[in-house]
């Protein structure tokens, strides 16, 4: 899966947001259950209250907190289904930075298109419990999924949050991908099927080298070879991993 951290966002969020939305997960403490039921708190308690609701908002847009959530839950209903107990996931999850579009719509298709690559379903649209599945059907009703991050159009002015694409289009890329991964030959997409691939500046073979060995080939971050040397130098890595297939498989053809 794929997730957006929003860090502005959480941070523009008040403390009654913060909490109410931490409650949502767990019990949170004594204080902030007083505090959300409207009682009055002295000077000292709600000192400590804003230093408790620091920490709750950093970790409401903490990747590795999500995943402990996830995992709770996950291993909660999957122990109490087999009768065992333990930890669901074998090792701690792994994370990649997706740091331009390319590497963001990439990541996409390639979850998207992990039913037909494993020959489990035959097209995006009866790929159960894929987001391609879930923006197929809501677009049929002329809609696009609450649930998902939206696809907005083209850059422009006053540009809304989101993809900047159109969801047809990423649709019909994503169909016509899986068709050339299920024919099991070389692959080539249409001219008419690649407006997303002209715009992002891939070629045929390099979008089908990425949506299905995405994996394979990146590590601790996915873009073009720049935005990789700006991310080493953002977080202080001595030499980022996958420099040499970015500039084969994330440059302008």
């Amino acid at each position: 899966m794929w997730c957006c951290v929003d860090k502005d966002l959480a941070d523009s969020w008040s403390m009654k947001e913060v909490i109410k939305r931490w409650h949502q997960l767990h019990q949170g403490t004594l204080l902030s259950q007083k505090y959300r039921r409207g009682r009055t708190l002295s000077k000292s308690e709600m000192i400590s209250l804003e230093e408790t609701v620091t920490i709750y908002r950093q970790r409401l847009y903490d990747i590795s907190w999500l995943m402990r959530n996830l995992n709770e839950y996950i291993a909660r209903e999957a122990n109490k289904e087999d009768g065992c107990t333990g930890r669901f996931w074998e090792g701690r999850f792994k994370s990649q930075a997706l740091l331009d579009e390319s590497a963001i719509l990439a990541c996409m298709a390639y979850v998207d298109l992990n039913p037909i690559r494993a020959k489990m379903e035959a097209t995006p649209e009866t790929s159960k419990h894929t987001s391609i599945q879930t923006r197929i059907n809501s677009l049929i009703k002329g809609e696009q999924p609450k649930e998902l991050i939206r696809f907005v159009g083209n850059h422009r002015q006053n540009m809304p949050k989101g993809i900047a694409y159109s969801v047809i289009d990423y649709c019909e890329l994503v169909d016509c991908t899986g068709r050339c991964i299920r024919e099991d030959k070389g692959g080539h997409i249409e001219h008419h099927n690649n407006l997303i691939l002209e715009r992002i500046g891939l070629n045929s073979e390099q979008w089908l080298i990425l949506t299905t060995e995405f994996e394979q080939h990146f590590h601790t971050a996915v873009g073009s070879r720049h935005m990789l040397q700006q991310f080493k130098q953002h977080t202080n890595h001595q030499r980022i991993r996958g420099m040499a297939k970015a500039r084969v498989l994330l440059q302008q053809a």
